[in-house]
């Protein structure tokens, strides 16, 4: 019942926002902009054709794929940063240069290395996934009380068990936080490369509607088929937010 009353809010504004968007298409009398009514039915085109299934696997196959790899990198990366402080020192300041740029602004140099095929998305999901979770990772490992290391120090431990029973559980929170805001961006990157560089995906499908007939149904089914998937990939993050080996940390 809880749940069911926390739901309810965002369900009736839902609700609020598509009656307003078709009372507002039927009064301006748009013969351009669809009503919700037929970008259901665009839906139901898509999904009766297979079209759709196969944009959103080659759209979700890419993002794991860059996203993966990322989190390969990112967190062995900001663990050793965070513990060592030339590292952190001298890496720093390189990714915090090259966080900031646009993964937008990568897409030129990612077709010219690349080509037009999978590479360039993957590389441009990448480029906008790591440099959040390597900060992040690392400022997890800084705000570690420094109390519990030098207890943990003075009973003898090695450094691989300080490294796995201190060190490790004590940043888990930072490292997810990281993964769910690397997460956001690669599903954002990878629809903006797809509108420009492929033959496949949900950012190709919203740019041949519109070029294939001004198909703005299908457009604004594409759309809101991103929002939605991207709401889903944050709740999986969110349910690792949950897990007691997440929420565990020392000094709580």
């Amino acid at each position: 019942m809880e749940k069911l009353n926390k739901t309810w809010p965002a369900v009736l504004l839902l609700a609020a926002l598509v009656g307003l968007w078709w009372f507002v298409v039927v009064q301006t009398e748009s013969v351009i902009f669809p009503t919700p009514l037929q970008v259901v039915t665009g839906t139901l085109e898509l999904v009766n054709d297979g079209t759709l299934w196969e944009h959103i696997s080659a759209s979700l196959a890419r993002v794991a794929v860059g996203f993966g790899l990322a989190v390969l990198v990112a967190v062995p990366m900001g663990l050793w940063m965070g513990r060592v402080d030339a590292a952190y020192n001298t890496l720093n300041p390189v990714f915090q240069i090259l966080r900031p740029i646009s993964p937008i602004a990568w897409i030129p140099v990612a077709i010219l290395w690349f080509g037009v095929g999978n590479l360039s998305p993957v590389f441009l999901i990448f480029i906008a996934s790591v440099f959040p979770m390597i900060v992040q990772t690392a400022a997890g490992v800084h705000t570690i009380e420094r109390r519990y290391l030098n207890a943990a120090e003075n009973f003898g431990v090695s450094r691989w068990t300080l490294f796995r029973r201190v060190i490790v559980p004590a940043v888990m929170p930072e490292v997810v936080v990281g993964m769910r805001i690397g997460l956001g961006v690669a599903w954002l990157v990878v629809v903006a490369a797809e509108m420009i560089a492929l033959h496949s995906g949900l950012g190709y499908l919203i740019m041949d509607s519109r070029n294939a007939g001004n198909r703005y149904d299908l457009v604004i089914a594409g759309m809101i088929i991103i929002g939605i998937i991207g709401l889903m990939l944050d709740g999986l993050m969110r349910l690792l937010e949950g897990l007691n080996s997440v929420r565990w940390r020392y000094g709580r």
